[in-house]
C-alpha cells in the first residue's frame, strides 16, 4: 500500500468512526497543539478514551459543539491561555521576583511546564487563574511581603512542583472509578523504595505499574522531556510523601476487596480501565498537598490484609488488630 493509499484509508476510517485524530481536531478548532492538549487535560474538550497502543481521538459531534459556542474560537483559546513568570508578573503588576515568591508558597499553581534550552523547567500558569487571584487577594499583590510569606521563602519553600503533581493526579483520579487504576495513580508519585515499603507484594507492585493509565493528551516528548517528567512526578517532600503513602494504602485496601492482583498464569495483557472523558468546565483546582489537603478525599474502606495496614495504625487512622500488636 502506498503512502497516499494509507492516508486515504486512515481518513476513511476516521470518517466512518465519526472521530478525528488529535492533530486534525486541533486544526478544526484553530488551536495550537499545546493549547489543544491543555484543553483536553482541563476537560474543556472531551476526548474518547484511548485503547491500548492508540492515540486519543475526538468525536465530530464534540468538534461541532465547541465550534458552536459563543465567541468561538477566541473564547476557547482564552481559557487555555498560559503565561510564564515574566508575562504573569506583568499581568499582576508585580516584579518577577514577587510573582515567583507567590508561586513558591502555593498562592498560584502551575498547570504545565516546558524545558528551555538550558534544560531548566519553565512553569506555566493559566491567565484566567492569575487574574482571578489578583481580584481575590489584592493585599498580596501590593504592599510588602507578609511575615509568613517571608519566613517560608527564607526557609526555601517551593511548592510549584508538588502543586502541579497534585493537579495532574487529581484530574486523572476524577476520570476513573477502577480501584487499581486509582491506586496506580497514587503510586506514581512514590519512588521505588517508598512504593516497596507500602506495597510489599511484588505482584501487586507489578500490577500497579501495568495499571498506570496512558496519557490522555500530549505528544511523545523528547528524552530530556521524559526525564524531566519522571523527576517532577515523584513527591520530594516528607509530608507530601506521607500523604501519597496514606492515599495509596487506602486505595489498595479497596482494590484488594474488588479483585486481587493477578499472579503468574493470568492474562498478562490486561489493561487498565479507560480514563473517562473529563466533564466540560470542571470546578477550578485548589492547591492540594501544599496545604495538607487534596482535591481527592481518601475513602475509608473496610479492613483487608495488606502491607499498608501498619502505616494506618502508626498514623492513628486504624486501631491495631491482633497482627499489628
Amino acid at each position: 500500500m502506498t503512502i497516499t493509499e494509507a492516508t486515504r484509508t486512515h481518513t476513511a476510517d476516521a470518517a466512518v468512526s465519526g472521530c478525528l485524530s488529535v492533530g486534525r481536531a486541533a486544526r478544526e478548532l484553530t488551536l495550537k497543539r499545546g493549547e489543544f492538549d491543555l484543553a483536553v487535560h482541563l476537560g474543556l474538550i472531551r476526548a474518547e478514551p484511548a485503547t491500548a497502543g492508540a492515540r486519543p481521538r475526538i468525536r465530530q459531534q464534540e468538534i461541532d459543539r465547541l465550534r458552536g459556542l459563543p465567541g468561538f474560537p477566541g473564547s476557547l483559546r482564552d481559557q487555555v491561555r498560559t503565561a510564564g513568570t515574566a508575562e504573569g508578573a506583568t499581568l499582576l503588576g508585580v516584579r518577577p521576583v514577587r510573582f515567583t515568591g507567590l508561586a513558591r508558597i502555593g498562592c498560584i499553581s502551575p498547570v504545565a511546564f516546558y524545558l528551555n534550552r538550558y534544560r531548566a523547567v519553565v512553569w506555566l500558569y493559566l491567565v484566567d487563574e492569575l487574574l482571578a487571584f489578583a481580584a481575590r487577594e489584592p493585599d498580596l499583590i501590593g504592599g510588602k511581603n507578609p511575615v509568613g510569606m517571608r519566613t517560608m521563602l527564607e526557609g526555601g519553600t517551593d511548592w510549584r512542583a508538588r502543586n502541579w503533581r497534585s493537579r495532574r493526579i487529581d484530574r486523572l483520579l476524577s476520570r476513573t472509578d477502577d480501584p487499581w487504576t486509582r491506586a496506580a495513580l497514587q503510586a506514581s508519585a512514590l519512588d521505588p523504595v517508598q512504593l516497596a515499603e507500602v506495597v510489599e507484594d511484588p505482584y501487586e507492585r507489578a500490577y500497579l505499574a501495568r495499571m498506570q493509565p496512558d496519557s490522555v493528551f500530549g505528544r511523545p516528548g523528547s528524552v530530556s522531556g521524559k526525564e524531566a517528567m519522571t523527576r517532577l512526578m515523584l513527591a520530594d517532600d516528607p509530608d507530601e510523601i506521607l500523604w501519597r503513602r496514606v492515599n495509596l494504602t487506602l486505595e489498595l485496601e479497596q482494590a484488594r476487596e474488588v479483585r486481587p492482583a493477578p499472579r503468574p498464569g493470568f492474562d498478562p495483557g490486561i489493561r487498565p480501565a479507560p480514563i473517562r472523558p473529563a466533564a466540560v468546565r470542571p470546578a477550578p483546582d485548589v492547591p492540594g498537598p501544599a496545604f495538607g489537603q487534596s482535591g481527592h478525599v481518601p475513602r475509608r474502606p473496610g479492613g483487608s490484609p495488606g502491607g499498608g495496614r501498619g502505616l494506618l495504625v502508626r498514623l492513628g487512622l486504624r486501631r491495631p488488630g491482633r497482627g499489628d500488636r
